[in-house]
């Protein structure tokens, strides 16, 4: 998913819109989520970048994309570009103290 999420609505509130934007990010990695893995893959990754445009996006870990768009509530922008990939990840062991 690669998205620019524009922020202004003449009839929606703002806080809404916000709220609309983090459920369509959960729904999206939900749905990812639920496509059969393929052989030697242990669950679903996601690559994610946030950034007021696509070309400053920079990369951030798929549990912190929340805490980003509350700064961007915050900081009362506009706009702003999500883009969430999926990838095959593999669980590491532990190293053993």
């Amino acid at each position: 998913m690669k998205k620019t999420f524009t922020l202004t609505h003449p009839k929606i509130k703002t806080p809404r819109l916000f709220e609309g934007v983090k459920h369509e990010i959960r729904k999206y990695m939900k749905r990812e989520r639920r496509k059969e893995l393929p052989t030697g893959v242990d669950f679903w990754d996601f690559d994610c970048t946030f950034g007021p445009t696509e070309e400053t996006a920079q990369p951030v870990h798929p549990a912190e994309l929340d805490k980003y768009i509350d700064n961007a509530e915050k900081q009362q922008m506009t706009s702003f570009y999500i883009e969430v990939l999926a990838k095959p990840g593999h669980r590491q062991k532990k190293p053993r103290a």
